[in-house]
């Protein structure tokens, strides 16, 4: 596992960080550099960094202190493909293990995780239970779930053999089905914004930034993580957030992980704070990233206040 890194003139640097197995991670970092403490924000399936966008210039407004680190997910955005049989969550735990290690290596972080990256962090939880309330002092679990998520909602579909046969259409014929994926997009478009937004009203350039992201993740990623979701249980991570501050946070309106999700899972953790922002989708942070910015400065106080050695950056800037 290895770091490189170029800095640019704005206030995002870039780094590449080389995984155990060698995929090349791409990694974006805003603030400080010696901030003692990191946020670091995990996007979710088919997503990129970008997705983050709008709620990590909320909280570099509001902490003008705080080191923010976004990477985009192995066979996601700018960072490599990598062999099929690794898009799985037990390995994007590994990834988030060398992304940490190589660019917050001491101190304390804070996981703040959308869907997919929400299941990430209560992976790295349970792959590594010694380090909550240590180097973890708190989480942020965003329109995700612990386990169950093809009981419930749009997850359902994950039971349809339709599925099936489509990983096996990628398997056989990646490259068909990668120029199939294009025509799919504009024809399953509607059907995947009722997805994420449901029927309301929402911002052309939200409904651009999202599509763009779907559209320029590889089919092989995309097939190939149907699989792990199908078999995803990490509610044994649960009972160890009970140790930190930890927020739960969903739209009611999201059709992928519905509240009942969210509920069961802030039931699970002691003090967690549930926030189910009104009207708000899947695609939360897009739609309502202020709302979810307001409930992550009531996690950063939290945490402060549960006499952790975060940087007085988190503190509200004034």
């Amino acid at each position: 596992m290895s770091i490189t890194s170029t800095f640019t003139a704005s206030a995002e640097r870039r780094a590449t960080v080389s995984t155990r197995d060698g995929v090349e991670l791409a990694v974006r970092e805003y603030g400080p550099r010696d901030a003692e403490s990191t946020v670091v924000l995990l996007h979710g399936h088919c997503l990129r960094a970008e997705s983050w966008t709008y709620v990590r210039d909320e909280l570099t407004r509001r902490y003008a202190g705080a080191r923010v680190v976004c990477y985009d997910h192995r066979g996601h955005g700018d960072s490599a493909t990598a062999a099929q049989e690794t898009y799985n969550l037990d390995q994007l735990g590994h990834d988030l293990r060398d992304v940490l290690d190589a660019v917050a290596p001491t101190g304390p972080v804070v996981l703040i995780g959308h869907s997919m990256g929400g299941m990430t962090a209560l992976t790295y939880a349970a792959q590594n239970p010694h380090e909550i309330g240590t180097r973890v002092v708190g989480v942020a679990l965003i329109a995700t779930a612990a386990s169950g998520l093809a009981d419930a909602g749009f997850g359902r579909l994950l039971r349809n053999p339709v599925v099936s046969l489509f990983q096996a259409a990628v398997r056989r014929a990646p490259r068909v089905m990668h120029h199939a994926k294009r025509v799919a997009s504009t024809v399953f478009a509607p059907i995947i914004r009722t997805a994420e937004f449901g029927d309301r009203t929402v911002s052309p350039r939200v409904l651009t930034l999202a599509n763009a992201m779907h559209n320029e993740t590889p089919i092989v990623t995309m097939a190939s993580f149907l699989s792990a979701f199908m078999t995803y249980d990490r509610t044994d991570a649960l009972a160890a957030l009970s140790r930190i501050p930890t927020l739960v946070l969903c739209g009611s309106a999201d059709l992928m992980t519905p509240p009942s999700h969210s509920v069961a899972m802030a039931a699970a953790v002691d003090y967690a704070d549930l926030v189910i922002l009104e009207g708000a989708g899947h695609s939360v942070i897009l739609e309502q990233p202020t709302g979810v910015a307001e409930a992550m400065a009531r996690l950063m106080t939290r945490v402060s206040g549960a006499g952790e050695t975060l940087d007085s950056g988190f503190a509200l800037a004034a």
